[in-house]
Formats: structure tokens, C-alpha cells, sequence
């Protein structure tokens, strides 16, 4: 999986901090960002990438590595890979968009929707915004390519998932802190299911994908296969790279199963933020930030590139893969690029400072 690389994506709003001044008037330099993407492939995390970048009316794509290991294919830079946690900005909008035809209520407890199935002080904002304290089960799962083999085409229902967390008391009680949580768009993919009285997967097809004809774009429930062109991953097992691409899904479902572009993500982040799929009312609850969750709205962190400036998006991590889509409020500034991890153990920290630094400031 490159676990050090998740974790660094993980970790980026570590390194959005400084006092610099952005140029606003400043080109993005394409050289740069492919030197960055040159250094991150070299460090060996990455067996290959493959980036989108929009400044103003300039649009570039740009790759590194190659598609699989020990073969001089080049990674597909209209390649699908599994976008991980972006899915939870996906599950958002449709929850909002529920909100704003009055179906679901944000404030409301989750026990009025699902009755008996998490704490009854626990609401739908706070799932949304990760301040309701429940355990995330992704914490009792293996994720390292080693111990992930056993689990990796196993067939998962939601209420599974859910039930690993609910076996556990609350970090914290509802409301008080936020911390980063799987759990919570389990249940909002229940949540949706539950009040549209449709699968969550259609129901995304229908409110979200297309519309803006993200043809692209798909949620694959139970199916182990990235179908269309695209990058392999690996890892090692039993000391050995082993090909991680293919597994089942179902182990992140709403939480971080979309398979996508970085075209259709570009597409999908723009809408979402225009208000193309939101009233405003919603639009503004999206990027609505607390005391308590200070980064991270309602399915997407707002947070600072090291210049200062606020970007907006979300980056992802599942085994085998992590991404980052993130774009300036004002959408003149924009990224998104996947990695299809590898079995090195460079440090990919200094070439993602180097991509952030040049694209956003």
C-alpha cells in the first residue's frame, strides 16, 4: 500500500504553514511541478503518478513513473484509480442536497433516521464534520500490504462496518473535538439509503454523477476490478512486490470507494463549489468551519498552502493508492492527481512540499 505515502497525504495539513506571500500573478511553472513529480517517483512510494493542474486559463497534465512495475508503460494520464477519501465529499453533497429539500435534517440526532444504531446524542452535522466521538473502525483493520491480503477480497455489508465501531465506547463525547473518523460516512451512506429508499450507489449516479456527466466516474460496490485504463500498485508480502490493485471495495463503501479521473474530479470539486449541486444555503454549510473542527467542513478540508492561501478539497488513501484534489476558492487555482503506490521507502515528503509550494503559491 506505501503506508509511509498515506500517511503523508494524511499529514498534509502539517505542512500547509508558513508566512510566505503568494503572486497571485505568478504562473504556475510547469518545469517545477514536473520536477516534483519526477522526485516523488524517484523516491520509489510512487511506482507512478499522474496530475491535472489548472492556473486560470491554463490548463497542463503531467505523469511520472510507470504504470506497472518492470514495464516502460507510461501511467494513462486519463487513468482511473481508487480516489479513497474523496468519496466522503461525494457523500456530502448528496446529504446536502437531501438537507436542502428538507428530507434530512443536519441538526437533527442520526436516531431519527436510523433508530438504535449509534448514540442518540450524536447528529448528522456532526458526522459529517467528525465531531461525534464514535470509534473508526478502519483502526481494528489491516491496511499494510502484508496484513491486508486476508482481508482483501472479503465481501462487506455497512452494518458490519458499523458494528466494529459501536462495539467500542466513544472517543469523546459528541460535539467536544473532532477527530478524522471512517465511521461517520458508513452511516451517512446508510443515512442516504434510508431516506432516499434507494441504493447510495444510484443515488450518486442520479444526483451527482450525471448531471455533470461524470461518465468516468464510479462507485463499484463488491467489484475488485478498476475497469478502463490504468495504473497498478504493489506492495510487499511475504518480502516480495505483490500487484495490490485489485480488492474489494466494499471495506470503504461511502467512506472512500469511488473510482474516478482526475478530469471528472476536477469537474465534480468545481461544480461542488460553484453551487452547481448545492443551494447556497448548502453551499455555505459545506465549507463552515468550528472552534472544534477548525480544517474541515462538511466533507472537505479548508485549510492553508504555505503561502497562506486557503485551498479546498480533499486528499485520499486506500491500499494501493492515494490522491489529492484541492483548489483555491476562487477554482483558479486547482489540483488533482493520483499515485499508484510503490515499494520504495524514500521520503516523498520533500517533492509534495515542492508540488503544493508551486501549484498554489
Amino acid at each position: 500500500m506505501g503506508t509511509r505515502l498515506l500517511a503523508t497525504l494524511a499529514a498534509f495539513s502539517l505542512l500547509f504553514t508558513g508566512t510566505a506571500v503568494a503572486d497571485n500573478d505568478a504562473r504556475v511553472d510547469r518545469r517545477i511541478v514536473q520536477e516534483g513529480l519526477d522526485e516523488l517517483a524517484a523516491t520509489g512510494t510512487a511506482q507512478g503518478t499522474q496530475l491535472r493542474v489548472t492556473d486560470g486559463r491554463n490548463r497542463f497534465t503531467a505523469r511520472s513513473g510507470t504504470a506497472e512495475m518492470n514495464n516502460p508503460r507510461p501511467v494513462p494520464l486519463n487513468g482511473r484509480f481508487r480516489a479513497g477519501s474523496i468519496t466522503k465529499s461525494f457523500t456530502s453533497a448528496v446529504t446536502l442536497q437531501l438537507a436542502g429539500e428538507g428530507r434530512i435534517s443536519l441538526d437533527a440526532p442520526v436516531d431519527r433516521y436510523l433508530p438504535g444504531l449509534i448514540d442518540q446524542r450524536i447528529t448528522v452535522r456532526q458526522l459529517l464534520q467528525m465531531t461525534g466521538g464514535l470509534f473508526n473502525y478502519t483502526n481494528e483493520l489491516p491496511f499494510d500490504p502484508q496484513g491486508f491480503e486476508a482481508i482483501r477480497f472479503k465481501r462487506w455489508q455497512p452494518e458490519e462496518l458499523v458494528a466494529i465501531a459501536t462495539s467500542k465506547p466513544l472517543n469523546f463525547e459528541p460535539g467536544t473535538r473532532w477527530e478524522y473518523n471512517n465511521t461517520n460516512y458508513v452511516i451517512l451512506g446508510m443515512l442516504i439509503e434510508k431516506v432516499t429508499g434507494r441504493k447510495y450507489e444510484q443515488v450518486v449516479a442520479q444526483r451527482v454523477l450525471k448531471p455533470l456527466h461524470l461518465d468516468e466516474t464510479t462507485f463499484p460496490g463488491n467489484d475488485p476490478e478498476i475497469r478502463g485504463p490504468h495504473a497498478h500498485s504493489y506492495g510487499i508480502v511475504n518480502g516480495q512486490p505483490v500487484d495490490t490493485t485489485r480488492w474489494n471495495p466494499s471495506v470503504f463503501w461511502a467512506v472512500g470507494d469511488v473510482i474516478t479521473t482526475t478530469r471528472d474530479l476536477d469537474t465534480f470539486y468545481t461544480a461542488l463549489l460553484t453551487g452547481k449541486l448545492l443551494e447556497p444555503a448548502q453551499r455555505a454549510e459545506l465549507t463552515k468551519t468550528t472552534a472544534v473542527s477548525t480544517d474541515y467542513g462538511l466533507g472537505v478540508f479548508v485549510e492553508k498552502a504555505p503561502c497562506g492561501t486557503t485551498i479546498i478539497g480533499h486528499p485520499g488513501g486506500v491500499p494501493g493508492f492515494a490522491s489529492y484534489a484541492y483548489s483555491t476558492p476562487d477554482l483558479k487555482r486547482r489540483a488533482e492527481f493520483s499515485i499508484s503506490t510503490g515499494v520504495g521507502t524514500g521520503d516523498p515528503n520533500p517533492a509534495f512540499a515542492k508540488l503544493i509550494n508551486e501549484i498554489f503559491c
